[in-house]
């Protein structure tokens, strides 16, 4: 795997933009129609509200908006590649990437999607950082966006309460691993023996293995991203934030808590937009940027699980945006 070294190519962030539908489910909507409350909902997950797609409205859609504020965001009107991550694309051929670069005005440029589900931006990192440090292109456009909204049985109380539907994206480009934005290390796993702990059937809803998933979630971000962050010769001491798929708000204390890492440097956006499964990530990203949370060259590590099983960690420093 290419490792970024002082004075070496690496990839930096240079922007960052999201998008959220209008609509917004609370829980006690949910508590409305199903056999739940707030308090339970909020009792196991942390999540109170979470946005959903409007009938006709798909990724795409937010997926080229978020890519729309990233590249205003860079200052840039093109790209080299778009990458696309997510596993509820609009079609299942073609991909949804070209339809996003084309609606972006960005020529005939390469673009597909990648599917790991919730670890789909990490791995989607890994392929655009990977491309730019080898020099095959000078920036990336890498977009998060899911609509789990159409994959969840809306009846199910199990798992209808924990998604929400957005997009966020990255712009990256060549410079020097000195700098500020810089992308160092991404690591990657995953094991098919466990596929089925999450799983969507070919024309069914998705289906989840709650505990196990907990399990396996809070297991595979702790030891991954702890293993991302000495590889990268950090310490977890040292971060300043790490940002974890926020799938629920037990998973991200737990893994927190296992890694040592207080409240104050572990982002969480999980209470406002739910599970957003590729967006996850670069929305809390995206969100904290808004809000002065980031600061440039404040070391940031990132984890997430997904189906697959997959996973992975990554370690940046934030940018000057």
């Amino acid at each position: 795997m290419l490792s970024a070294t002082t004075g070496a190519r690496a990839a930096l962030v240079s922007g960052i933009g999201h998008c959220l539908p209008s609509d917004v489910v609370t829980n006690h909507d949910l508590a409305a129609r199903l056999d739940t409350t707030d308090e339970w909902i909020r009792t196991r997950s942390g999540i109170s509200e979470r946005r959903v797609v409007a009938a006709g409205q798909a990724t795409s859609d937010l997926a080229t908006e978020a890519g729309r504020h990233a590249l205003k965001s860079a200052g840039r009107d093109g790209v080299d590649l778009v990458v696309l991550a997510t596993s509820t694309p609009d079609h299942r051929c073609p991909s949804t990437a070209p339809t996003v670069a084309a609606r972006l005005g960005l020529g005939t440029v390469p673009a597909f999607d990648v599917d790991a589900v919730c670890s789909g931006f990490l791995y989607g990192l890994s392929v655009a950082r990977n491309a730019v440090v080898a020099g095959q292109v000078e920036s990336v456009l890498l977009v998060g966006a899911d609509t789990y909204s159409t994959l969840v049985d809306p009846d199910d109380r199990t798992t209808a309460f924990l998604f929400g539907d957005g997009a966020a994206a990255v712009v990256l480009t060549a410079g020097d691993a000195t700098r500020p934005g810089a992308v160092h290390e991404v690591e990657l796993g995953s094991d098919g023996s466990l596929a089925e702990l999450i799983e969507a059937p070919g024309g069914g809803p998705l289906r989840m293995q709650g505990q196990a998933v907990y399990r396996q979630a809070v297991s595979r971000m702790t030891d991954t991203a702890r293993g991302v962050v000495e590889r990268t010769g950090w310490t977890v001491e040292s971060l300043d934030r790490f940002v974890g798929h926020q799938a629920n708000q037990r998973i991200l204390d737990a893994v927190a808590t296992r890694l040592g890492i207080g409240a104050d440097r572990a982002l969480s956006n999980v209470a406002t937009v739910g599970n957003t499964a590729a967006a996850s990530i670069p929305l809390a990203l995206s969100q904290a940027h808004d809000d002065g949370l980031l600061r440039p060259g404040e070391r940031i590590a990132l984890a997430a699980f997904g189906g697959g099983v997959t996973w992975g960690a990554a370690t940046l420093t934030w940018p000057d945006l």
